[in-house]
């Protein structure tokens, strides 16, 4: 291996992955001030180790990357599952905007994987419609990993329909991969396979539920200070097993996060009597911030190495731009009819808000061996992620500065003093 041979030990490797993850701390806070996501640096830290390790080796084997790349993948997917499902507040008043959310998300997913796999298949007639669909999915989904750190400065509905509308665009859009993803052992198809996927999720959801209920009743009576950590590696195991089953197994990872993200609606009638409110708040609380920074931890090192492993040659073709181009302008020409329907003429800067990130990377990872296209132009992925964000970002700058000039405005109206007089007559 090229660090090998550069005479690089442990404690090489150990200043490596720390002065990675502080630069990524860094790379967040600078974030926050610029608007400019998080995920962009990253990618490009990781082109510039991809540079400086080409200069010194140009025979490098980059495919030593390829088994990391897909364990943090997988862990990566579970905790922004988890992650989302924890920040799904199922409360009465909040019905109408999870609803509309909920919809606009579907619709935008389904409509946006629809026309993408259209075009896909356009410039690739040799792929079939399931490839097409395959890899037109991820390039349908929201970034939620993206989204939410980007939004907390918006006003309050804004800021919600964003977190709703990218927590259910994540969800949906992993399940309709792995739906698809199952059709390619499937002999059956069509309408029957459908009905029998259904069934199957249906299942699954319900039994879901009862191991979920059993951990927490279960956990909540643990007073080892360790038992998140062990709480997880239980929810690894159950998705690792459940895969290996051929299952759905991120439901349970769904399933889980909302119980204890909503205990009091689970939790009701004859059930509140298993309830431990403050050790399972505690459970909750916790669970939360360990997942946020095991997910900050996994999305550093995995963008930094998707970046280091990327092929510049599809970057310099005309083809893939042009691809890129086409598919960027149906991800806001959808975006423009759901949101005009849904949200009304106040859509910016929802509009532009529609990055692609993580999961994209992640289930791309994940395409079954037998639906490989290896003709696809892999550069579309990076141009998707790339302008999407600088996308984002430009409207999310203009946005600050609209609403900044707004309050100057409002301030600078002098108010002047009314004596208070008695009414005449």
């Amino acid at each position: 291996m090229f660090l090998a041979s550069q005479g690089l030990g442990s404690m090489h490797y150990i200043i490596i992955a720390s002065l990675v993850l502080i630069i990524s701390f860094f790379f967040g806070e600078l974030s926050k001030k610029t608007s400019v996501p998080s995920v962009l640096m990253l990618i490009i830290l990781g082109i510039i180790g991809s540079v400086t390790i080409r200069s010194f080796s140009p025979g490098f084997d980059f495919d030593i990357f390829n088994d990391p790349l897909e364990l943090l993948g997988t862990v990566g997917l579970i905790m922004i599952v988890l992650e989302a499902a924890l920040e799904l507040k199922l409360d009465k008043d909040k019905v109408g905007p999870i609803t509309k959310a909920f919809f606009i998300a579907l619709i935008g997913l389904l409509a946006s994987t629809w026309l993408t796999a259209l075009v896909l298949h356009k410039f690739y007639p040799e792929m079939t419609t399931l490839q097409t669909w395959i890899y037109a999915t991820p390039l349908s989904i929201l970034s939620s990993a993206i989204i939410i750190p980007s939004v907390l400065d918006l006003r309050h509905d804004k800021k919600e329909f964003h977190i709703y509308e990218s927590t259910f665009s994540d969800i949906l859009g992993i399940m309709l991969f792995f739906y698809l993803k199952a059709q390619t052992s499937d002999s059956v198809g069509g309408i029957g396979s459908m009905a029998s996927y259904l069934l199957e999720t249906v299942v699954l959801i319900v039994v879901s539920f009862i191991v979920s209920y059993v951990l927490l009743v279960i956990f909540q009576n643990i007073k080892s200070s360790v038992k998140l950590f062990l709480l997880i590696a239980v929810l690894l195991l159950l998705y690792a097993v459940g895969k290996l089953m051929g299952q759905s197994s991120l439901i349970v990872i769904l399933v889980f996060g909302l119980i204890i993200a909503n205990m009091k609606l689970f939790f009701a009638g004859p059930l509140k009597q298993f309830l431990n409110k403050d050790a399972a708040h505690d459970i909750y609380h916790g669970l939360h911030v360990v997942t946020m920074e095991t997910a900050f931890v996994v999305r550093t090192f995995f963008f930094v190495i998707f970046g280091i492993t990327i092929q510049f040659g599809d970057l310099l073709s005309m083809r893939v731009a042009g691809i890129s181009l086409i598919l960027l302008a149906i991800i806001y020409v959808v975006r423009v009819i759901i949101l005009g329907v849904g949200v009304g003429k106040d859509m910016v800067p929802q509009l532009f808000i529609a990055p692609r990130g993580l999961i994209t990377v992640l289930l791309f990872t994940q395409i079954p061996a037998a639906m490989v296209f290896d003709q696809f132009g892999e550069g579309i992925l990076l141009y998707i992620i790339i302008f999407t964000s600088i996308i984002m970002t430009i409207a999310m700058i203009w946005d600050k500065r609209r609403a900044n000039a707004a309050i100057r405005g409002a301030e600078s109206i002098p108010v002047n003093e009314v004596k208070w007089r008695l009414p005449q007559g």
